[in-house]
């Protein structure tokens, strides 16, 4: 599987941005994916996963009410739409996929995952 993030960028305090993760090498619908991030000198932390579906998600408390993970099966494409941003939300983001059969009842854990994408720079200034 192959899974390509972009579009992270510059933004200020309280503004939006949405990441994109396109997945390719692997039926889709067959994916659990989810959203990690590594602020420098940090381990890398989860963010956010969904379900093969699209119908279950799951989020780290420091983000829920403000991020929304989503899913485009036709698309083969996995979005984190990032609202209310703050400085601390300042992080490489990368996205995950993992095709086993437990992996979303585990998707909190980043070793869980088998694919990682190469990752896209979000900065948040004050």
């Amino acid at each position: 599987v192959q899974l390509q993030a972009s579009g992270g960028g510059l933004v200020q305090a309280g503004g939006s941005l949405r990441l994109s993760c396109a997945a390719s090498g692997r039926t889709f619908r067959s994916l659990v994916t989810g959203w990690f991030r590594q602020a420098p000198g940090k381990e890398r932390e989860f963010v956010a996963a969904i379900s093969r579906s699209g119908g279950s998600t799951k989020y780290a408390d420091s983000v829920k009410g403000r991020f929304t993970i989503s899913k485009d099966n036709a698309k083969e494409t996995v979005y984190l739409q990032m609202n209310s941003l703050k400085p601390e939300d300042t992080a490489v983001y990368y996205c995950a996929a993992d095709a086993a059969l437990n992996a979303y009842s585990r998707s909190y854990d980043r070793t869980t995952y088998d694919y990682w994408g190469q990752g896209t720079q979000v900065t948040v200034s004050s």
